[in-house]
Order: C-alpha cells, then structure tokens, then sequence
C-alpha cells in the first residue's frame, strides 16, 4: 500500500483526496519509482479542482512532475537505486502521475536527477523551471543576447516566469516582469529584475504594432498579453510562448512578423525530446542561482497538495509548491 492524491469521478462530479493505494492498481510501466518529491503546478490545480478538462481518464493521481529511486526496472536504461526525473509526458493527464508514493512509469519519460540537484531541488524547479530553460535556450538559438536589450517576462511572480526572471538575471539581461499584483515586486526584483511592471499595461486591447521596446520575451499567459508583447518588440526580437493564463486566444496581426522580423518561438515542455531535456537541465545545473529556490519554492506535504491547488488558481500562491510526497 501507499499513498496518493487520488481523482475520482461520480455523478456529482470530480472528487480529490489523498486515499491509501495497492501496488496491483499502478498502470502499466517498465519502471517503478519511489516518489519522494512531486509539484503542484497550474495544469496540476486545474486537475484536483476539476476547473479545466485536464484528466483524460478516471480514477487518476496528479502530479506531471516527480523526482525518486528506481524501485524496479525492466527498461535497459534503468535499474534499482537510480536517480530520476520525470516531467510531462501526459502523467497526471492520461497515465498516473507524482503526487503520490510511488509511480510506474514508461522509462523512455524518465532521465537522470542531475548531480547537482536533490530530489526537492529538482521539484522546486520542476516542470516551471525547466520550461522557464526552454524559452532561455529558444532566445539563445535565435541570437538575442543581453546587449540587445530588455527581456520581458509576463506573469513573471508564477513558477515559469520567477525561474526565467532568476535565470535570464545571471546570464546578465536587462530583465522586466510584468505581473498583476504590486506586493510582487520586492520579491522579482530579489529575483533579479530591473524593473516591475502592472500587467494591466499589458492585458487590454491595443494597436496591432506599438513603440518598440523587447529585445525578447518570455509569455506565460497568451491572449492579450502575448499580442501585446509581440506588438512592441524589437525589430529582429523573439517572443517564446509556453503558456495560456490569460487565454488560448492570440488577438494579433501579422505586423510585428512582416514589419519588424519578429520571430514567435512556440515552447512545448510536454512531449519535448529527451535529447533536449537533458540539455534544459544541464543548463539549469550551472545557470541557476540555487540560492534562489528558497525564495521561489514553499514545500507542504502530501495532505495539504489538495487544498493549495485551490489556491493556487486563486492566484494566492506566488513560485513554486513542492510537494513530500511522504508527509
């Protein structure tokens, strides 16, 4: 038996609670892994909460991120006592996922823990981070570099933009977050921020291509925000989009593309290549500052995940919520 934050579905709809659970009801998987670490992020709360179609099927556990030991392995790149990671792959969607004691798992999702992190550092991290890393390397590729410019970063208080807020700081941009609550502002500019601003200066409807400013941009929240921020970037500047906060839809024009050579760089952390993965992380081992993490992650236990994804979406969480899956 172990424990997990499990969903359930009835007639009178979505039901989440921590239950004790039998080894036989895992699914099918080549490796097991005893949990010790898994997140809440904002696709992990739409789950527990039912707010969003995020559950495929039912019953489920959550948790698209988990970071343990191998307990047994059939996959030839794994075997008992390995360190791994997990993030994405439809886990907490369609196959079960972290917030649990164990997980069984395709090993063809999992890579190495990194040296450099613990289990909690990597969940403090997590899938945030790593997509916070996506965009980095997606700016890096298409040549944006610190003297070009400012980077802006929208819902820049979230787990995604307080990791690119930290990591864009040390490899020295001029870093602006954009976010919807003052009382933030401290907290980004701790982080490494030049500059905070409302995200009401980015959320309503404006014209098509505005007084430019980004030399780059980093978007969480889609919708207007990200239509606004394409609208004043740069000429030749690169706008990464790896979120929908604020919206799924993209109110824009072609202008910024013809008229300034905007780039929209498209993120995807979920069915991301292994190869790619393993590079995200790597970078996150030496250009993280992980002296931050304590500032961008809170951990809880196991009995508080259901409750915290509440508020979470209630947007009274700011970072990161690591999960010990063993309290």
């Amino acid at each position: 038996m172990f424990r997990g934050v499990l969903i359930q579905k009835d007639e009178t709809g979505l039901h989440a609670a921590v239950r004790e659970i039998e080894d036989h009801q895992l699914p099918d998987g080549d490796v097991t892994v005893r949990v010790s670490h898994s997140t809440i992020n904002y696709k992990d709360a739409l789950a527990i909460t039912g707010r969003g179609r995020v559950v495929k099927n039912f019953p489920m556990i959550p948790g698209i991120d988990l970071a343990g030991i191998v307990e047994s392995s059939s996959h030839p790149n794994w075997r008992e006592g390995d360190r791994v990671l997990l993030n994405g792959w439809g886990v907490g969607e369609s196959h079960w996922g972290g917030l649990a004691q164990k997980a069984r798992v395709n090993g063809d999702w999992l890579i190495p823990l990194p040296e450099a992190f613990t289990p909690q550092q990597s969940m403090a991290i997590g899938t945030a981070g790593y997509t916070a890393m996506l965009c980095v390397l997606a700016l890096e590729k298409h040549g944006v570099k610190p003297e070009d410019g400012e980077i802006l970063v929208t819902g820049a208080a979230g787990g995604v933009g307080s990791f690119a807020v930290a990591i864009l700081a040390k490899l020295g941009y001029s870093v602006v977050g954009a976010t919807g609550s003052n009382s933030n502002s401290g907290y980004l500019k701790q982080l490494g921020a030049m500059e905070v601003l409302p995200r009401t200066e980015l959320s309503t409807p404006n014209k098509p291509l505005q007084k430019a400013r980004w030399a780059g941009v980093v978007d969480v929240a889609g919708s207007h925000l990200l239509a606004n921020a394409c609208a004043s970037t740069k000429y030749g500047g690169v706008v990464t989009a790896c979120g929908l906060a604020a919206g799924m839809d993209f109110p824009s024009t072609v202008a910024p593309f013809i008229l300034r050579g905007v780039t929209l760089a498209g993120i995807d952390s979920v069915q991301c290549p292994v190869p790619a993965r393993i590079a995200a992380w790597q970078r996150l081992s030496t250009d993280l500052d992980l002296s931050k993490l304590g500032d961008i992650g809170q951990e809880i236990g196991l009995f508080e995940a259901v409750p915290a994804a509440t508020q979470l979406l209630n947007g009274q969480v700011r970072g990161r919520l690591i999960i010990n899956v063993n309290q």
